[in-house]
């Protein structure tokens, strides 16, 4: 939708709405329409946001409040894929994998090339990310959700290399309920509320939602609950906030043969019933801003217990970290420059277990190779230190120079409480080779790596035009290092690296960018299961996205064609063979959708989605193939009355067969296939 955006800046807070046309008020006033109804007031910190270190320049894209809402999703999918350049590959329950301008990527330390933050914080340790780490983010309730392409390690650190998620968390003001049910037990249930205690604003948001699953033994439970507390005290503004997440799930494997997903029985079975994942989170922290300096102190605590069925034997993993940390920011404003100027500490202490129970069966070499008993016991400690600045420098009246650069050292102090090397865990050695999963004895790492971003944008008329060149990085993680196998020692990994330019330009919604990027130090798993750090990959491309207001209708398109090749011939694990020009598995060329939305009354509006998945390759040779799919999804909201409102959502419309993620693995092909037609009703309510 076309979006008038106002902010108020009160005392180094920001009031952000995308209601349309807005009053602007005064803290602890409620913002109303022109019609003079109240609705609720989006209320959001200055330094919750990360798009300010970006000046106008570079790739992103901001989904408000209002489409937050009316996309209402159960998975964050639906909600990220209407970005350009984003493909979120759904996997079972809350499970996921992530594109962003790159292909998908699987591997151990695959969470380090993407960076999530809940206002402005990395909901996780560096190092220590979780493939699936979107299920942390309360997206359902965000104020904002900020989407940001390519490289940002200059501005957000390290993991953003290939682009990062932000969810800006609202401060409510006023209390609401809503409630939807849908197909195989689906139902929901949001709560937000707000109260202003003298100098004081609180602020609840509570979201639960259960379903039994389509496929068989597929059901989860995932519960969200985020408080929020907002004052202003010896010439500071201050936000506090509390958020912790639970989810308990039933998993779903892959269903196996080719377009196994067009089979009726097949698509609907679960093949590993007895998977599960149990995860659970907390983070604390504060915004404190007194004039220019903005200090934002935070504390994590995660643990998650999940079964590995996709490993013979399922070994039991158990993962848990505990970190904090201090942001610190303070900016300088002078004639014609702006500068920020940050550092950023932070501790971390996690651990793993992985345990299998029971002997694997399958093949001799499988028997041998893959033990029962404890693979992996260890501890990691982490230390951070970071220091950065953004400047803007105005260079005439429609000219400016942004620039960013940020040194981040990052160190671990790892604790082997296992056996060294690969024995089973009575000490004894495997046959044929040694056992699979292999332990490095107890050591020290370090990373010190630089970020660094250049741009220069001039205003065209009432556009921007822009050109930048990026060096992004990402540290090894944790798995990388000490999770090792077939009898790597020692994993000496350097940092990826990745170089990239942009040329943009944006004008009255519609913006325009094309890029090329070169990876270098690219981490993978070579052809003797060792993880190694010197693969290399390439890839260019274009990105669009525009909207088009036409009376009561409005057109959006966002679309991406790109190019992502392997740089490098290797053999890989797998039996697979790596050919330099290769695209890289995973990686469809075209991604792209289109929406049309209709104000149809002033009451009722509709929305329907056309989303496209080009062809990809599933493997690394390009021997096999995806053909993609199309989707149609269809919206409509009323406005039944000021403080009722009606929604039905239609997921797949045409209840296409089509598969929400393809594989080829172990020599076939394998699903996870995407749910048929659903429909979902729901109602949200304003109650005072």
């Amino acid at each position: 939708m076309v979006k008038t955006w106002k902010r108020v800046f009160l005392g180094g807070l920001i009031c952000l709405s995308s209601q349309g046309s807005l009053a602007e008020a005064g803290q602890g006033e409620a913002f109303t329409q022109s019609g003079g109804s109240t609705i609720e007031e989006v209320l959001v910190t200055a330094q919750s946001s990360i798009l300010s270190k970006l000046g106008g320049s570079g790739s992103f894209t901001v989904l408000d409040k209002t489409e937050i809402e009316a996309v209402a999703a159960t998975h964050p999918q639906e909600l990220l894929n209407r970005v350009a350049g984003v493909w979120v590959n759904r996997g079972s329950g809350q499970e996921h994998l992530t594109a962003m301008r790159s292909a998908v990527y699987t591997g151990s330390g695959a969470c380090g090339e993407f960076l999530l933050l809940e206002d402005g914080i990395p909901i996780r340790p560096h190092g220590f990310c979780n493939i699936n780490n979107l299920f942390e983010l309360n997206t359902e309730q965000a104020a904002l959700v900020e989407v940001l392409r390519g490289p940002a390690s200059a501005e957000l650190g390290g993991n953003a290399l290939h682009g990062a998620v932000n969810v800006v968390t609202p401060v409510p003001r006023q209390t609401r309920l809503g409630l939807e049910i849908g197909p195989h037990d689906f139902h929901r249930v949001n709560v937000s509320a707000g109260t202003t205690l003298g100098a004081h604003q609180l602020g609840l948001s509570v979201v639960s939602s259960n379903t039994q699953g389509y496929r068989d033994a597929t059901g989860y439970g995932q519960q969200k609950i985020h408080l929020s507390h907002l004052t202003r005290t010896s010439g500071w503004s201050v936000k506090n906030q509390v958020t912790a997440t639970l989810l308990n799930q039933e998993t779903g494997g892959y269903v196996g043969g080719f377009e196994a997903f067009d089979d009726p029985q097949l698509r609907r079975s679960n093949p590993n019933p007895e998977a599960y994942r149990d995860a659970w989170s907390l983070r604390l922290n504060s915004e404190l801003t007194r004039g220019a300096l903005t200090l934002k102190p935070y504390l994590r605590r995660s643990k998650m217990q999940f079964l590995q069925h996709f490993l013979p034997g399922q070994p039991l993993e158990n993962n848990d970290q505990s970190s904090g940390g201090l942001l610190a920011n303070y900016r300088l404003q002078g004639q014609g420059l702006t500068a920020d100027l940050g550092a950023q500490v932070e501790l971390m202490s996690g651990a793993l277990r992985e345990f299998q129970a029971g002997p694997t069966t399958g093949s001799p070499f499988l028997v041998e190779t893959r033990p029962s008993g404890l693979h992996y016991d260890y501890d990691v400690d982490s230390l951070l230190f970071a220091g950065f600045y953004n400047l803007s420098w105005t260079l005439a009246e429609d000219l400016r120079l942004q620039h960013s650069l940020r040194l981040e050292h990052l160190s671990y102090d790892y604790t082997n409480h296992h056996i060294d090397g690969d024995t089973r865990d009575d000490g004894s050695v495997c046959g044929m080779g040694g056992c699979l999963y292999t332990r490095p004895g107890s050591r020290e790492d370090d990373f010190s790596n630089l970020g660094a971003r250049v741009a220069i944008e001039r205003d065209i008329g009432s556009g921007l035009a822009y050109i930048s060149a990026s060096q992004g990085f990402r540290p090894p993680q944790v798995t990388e290092l000490y999770r090792l196998r077939g009898g790597q020692t020692i994993a000496d990994l350097n940092s990826e690296d990745l170089t990239a330019v942009e040329a943009g330009f944006k004008r009255s919604g519609v913006a325009l960018a094309i890029f090329a990027e070169k990876t270098r130090n690219y981490i993978f798993r070579d052809s003797e299961a060792y993880n190694v750090s010197d693969g290399r990959t390439r890839s260019y491309g274009a990105e669009f996205s525009g909207s088009w207001a036409l009376g009561r209708h409005e057109f959006s398109v966002a679309s991406t064609y790109a190019r992502h090749q392997y740089d490098f011939d290797r053999e890989v694990t797998g039996r697979e063979t790596v050919v330099n020009g290769n695209d890289m598995d995973s990686a469809p060329r075209f991604i792209g959708q289109a929406r049309w939305h209709m104000q149809v009354s002033d009451a009722l509006t509709q929305e329907l989605e056309v989303n496209r998945v080009g062809a990809y390759y599933l493997n690394a040779a390009n021997t096999a193939k995806y053909d993609g799919h199309y989707a149609v999804n269809w919206r409509m909201q009323w406005q039944l009355n000021e403080r009722t409102e009606l929604s039905l959502r239609v997921i797949n419309l045409l209840d296409e067969r089509y598969a929400d993620r393809a594989d080829f693995a172990f020599g076939g092909y394998r699903y996870f296939p995407a749910m048929p037609r659903q429909v979902y009703f729901g109602a949200r309510m304003t109650l005072d």
